[in-house]
């Protein structure tokens, strides 16, 4: 058991960075939640919309859950262990969510605009990718050494980069998906806007 002042000097820092990351990488799975103003769309569009947000709701509630229980491990005192078991449930959980976003992207159909089959593809692909790399950051987490504080902090941080780099690059297919009369279809629909307070909610 690790405590005191080596316990909240060595784990406890590196996870603020950890839940730092989480935050910004829960942004990612709502960019399908449109940013876009209103405006005239088809019925089609509207409902493939709906069907997509209300698929995509409970998915950002998962995720800032995953998010909320990596920074609650930057206020305890907690051990590696329990670090690391924490920080393995919620990698599982991000990469549950985006699969099943994944799932419902490609149930959904294209969406009725110019290139809406490319643009459904991609983001299916981009989608499945994001779930395969938390996927793998559970189990690089998992392998972790928690015998020894500070090679389990060293091992946080290799983490803690790759959220970081996951962050910031490979939600350019959602970006596509969801511009011009997509993005408008999407930004009216009361479970998006629901999805996009969650994630704001996450960030903060």
């Amino acid at each position: 058991m690790f405590r005191g002042r080596e316990a909240t000097e060595g784990t406890e820092p590196v996870n603020k960075k950890l839940g730092a990351a989480m935050s910004g990488g829960a942004v990612l799975v709502l960019a399908l939640a449109g940013c876009g103003g209103g405006g005239d769309t088809s019925e089609q569009l509207d409902a493939w919309a709906k069907d997509v947000c209300d698929s995509v709701q409970p998915q950002a509630g998962k995720i800032a859950a995953a998010n909320a229980s990596i920074q609650k491990e930057t206020t305890d005192n907690s051990t590696p262990q329990e670090v690391q078991a924490a920080d393995a449930a919620a990698f599982q959980d991000m990469s549950d969510a985006y699969k099943a976003m994944g799932s419902a992207v490609d149930k959904a159909g294209p969406p009725d605009v110019e290139d809406g089959p490319e643009k459904q593809e991609d983001a299916v692909a981009e989608l499945n990718g994001l779930s395969a790399s938390y996927a793998a950051l559970k189990k690089q987490v998992e392998a972790l050494e928690t015998k020894d504080q500070a090679d389990f902090a060293d091992g946080l941080k290799d983490i803690a980069a790759e959220l970081d780099k996951l962050g910031r690059s490979g939600n350019d297919a959602l970006r596509a998906l969801e511009e011009g009369e997509v993005g408008r279809a999407l930004a009216e629909q009361p479970s998006c806007k629901s999805a996009s307070a969650t994630a704001s909610a996450a960030e903060g």
